[in-house]
């Protein structure tokens, strides 16, 4: 007797509504989130020249969102592992959305900065929790569209932060575009009001009433208890006297001292089978975001000054870089669910080396430059659309929110690092070439990093039962299958 094999259907179709809905009001927070984050990349020019700022202070006020990152994704993913992802998101968008609305009545380069603060802790909540709450939702073998169409978000917000900046400010000022910040409160609370819990989090958490506690192994005793409420404050300090005039002179030794206190928290973190996880991983995201942040921060500040572009060219520039790095999100989605994340990640980075130094070479051809720029964000920024997913299969379910906030957020210090190295090399070089070295050079320690799956295999040193991908697809589903 023969049978048939029903036919597949297409992979939107095993997305089930309720899915599809969880996914698009984290999206909405992801564009919201782009928009808030580029705005501060838009009117640097307009803020330096009110507030007279010099290069590296107007550079330090990109780096500030970076500097409580790391808190805010270890605290906010905790919120995630213990009461829920859909509790983290609505905290997270709140916090950054008011920290941009404060932004707008900024009256010096200190009260802007302290903004920029609150932005970053909510951001790093943002980034987490929802990546986890989606990829959580999303059928295994879908997870990497779930993480590149997701990431996509942020880039349509960028977009729509270019066309809002060339409708608002020559009329209204810079103010304006902050003042705007007050529109994701709205949506997020409006998107997310019945919104049902992560599925894979709640089979995983909620339903065997686990009360998971990430940051147990810091306060066992009374004593670690003290230590790591100091160190908290000692690497905060010296993150902001870093990247302010107020450690001048004395970067080198608060570097040190920030390193040395953000790997004893990721050593107490991992525990004995994987602190080798956390401090690899941390690594890997800081180079990604050392490769991919010089271009992203201080475009429009090289077009604007070293190019002579108009506002009106700005524009139209970073659209090409905004729907760049939305396909490359998009197509690292089906490319990764198809060869697998890892080997995605590293052979489209590779491809991306191609057009780095192109894209600084043209100078009075826009139509070349955007279609280069479309392709090197395509290639280069558009490929972390994988991130969440490349993050979070290292990392088991009860962990994964706390465990990906804290290294994504420590490793973004590379984001704050990126924006102030690229101004002080261009101290000695133009800023396009300076822009360009940093990309080249950090994407190829990337590409090795995650080629050769040093984060995993480091893991298996310490905990040699480890899972090679907690968000892969289970066995006995593939032999359902």
């Amino acid at each position: 007797m023969q049978t048939t094999t029903p036919p597949a259907l297409p992979w939107y179709r095993e997305v089930s509504p309720t899915q599809w809905k969880s996914f698009f009001a984290a999206w909405i927070g992801y564009v919201l989130d782009g928009f808030d984050f580029v705005l501060i990349t838009l009117v640097l020019t307009e803020i330096s020249d009110d507030f007279g700022l010099s290069p590296v202070q107007a550079a330090s006020l990109i780096s500030g969102a970076f500097i409580t990152r790391w808190l805010g994704g270890a605290v906010l993913g905790a919120v995630g592992d213990r009461f829920g992802r859909k509790l983290s998101m609505i905290l997270s968008i709140l916090l950054y959305s008011l920290g941009t609305f404060a932004c707008g009545f900024a009256w010096n380069y200190h009260s802007l900065f302290a903004a920029r603060l609150a932005i970053g802790m909510g951001m790093a909540g943002e980034y987490s929790a929802s990546s986890t709450y989606v990829m959580e939702n999303w059928p295994a073998k879908l997870r990497s569209r779930a993480s590149g169409f997701l990431i996509s978000g942020f880039s349509v917000g960028s977009v729509l932060a270019a066309q809002v900046y060339n409708w608002v400010v020559p009329s209204l000022g810079w103010r304006w575009m902050f003042y705007l910040g007050l529109i994701p409160i709205a949506i997020a609370l409006w998107m997310r009001r019945a919104l049902p819990e992560a599925e894979e989090w709640t089979e995983s958490v909620a339903d065997k009433g686990a009360k998971p506690n990430p940051f147990r192994p810091l306060f066992v005793t009374r004593a670690r208890a003290t230590v790591n409420t100091v160190l908290v404050v000692l690497a905060t300090v010296s993150l902001f006297m870093i990247f302010t005039p107020t450690g001048t002179g004395m970067v080198p030794v608060l570097s040190v001292v920030a390193g040395l206190t953000l790997t004893a928290f990721a050593v107490q973190l991992g525990g004995k089978r994987s602190w080798l996880l956390y401090l690899s991983m941390i690594v890997t995201l800081f180079f990604a975001f050392l490769y991919s942040w010089p271009i992203q921060a201080l475009l429009p500040t090289y077009l604007k000054t070293e190019l002579g572009y108009t506002p009106d060219q700005v524009t139209d520039v970073l659209y090409f870089a905004g729907f760049g790095t939305m396909v490359g999100c998009w197509t690292a989605g089906f490319l990764g669910d198809r060869i697998g994340a890892k080997k995605a990640y590293a052979l489209t980075l590779l491809a991306s080396l191609a057009f780095v130094y192109p894209v600084f070479a043209v100078h009075n051809n826009l139509l070349l430059l955007g279609v280069l720029l479309f392709l090197l964000q395509a290639t280069s920024f558009g490929i972390s659309g994988l991130l969440p997913r490349y993050i979070g299969g290292h990392f088991p379910t009860r962990s994964r929110g706390a465990a990906l906030g804290f290294t994504y957020n420590v490793g973004a210090l590379g984001g704050a690092v990126a924006p102030v190295l690229g101004a002080h090399l261009a101290s000695g070089m133009d800023l396009g070439q300076a822009l360009a070295v940093l990309t080249f050079a950090g994407t190829v320690i990337v590409v090795l990093l995650v080629g050769f799956d040093v984060p995993a295999r480091l893991n298996r040193l310490t905990d040699p039962d480890a899972e090679w991908d907690h968000l892969a697809v289970p066995l006995d589903s593939e032999r359902v299958a």
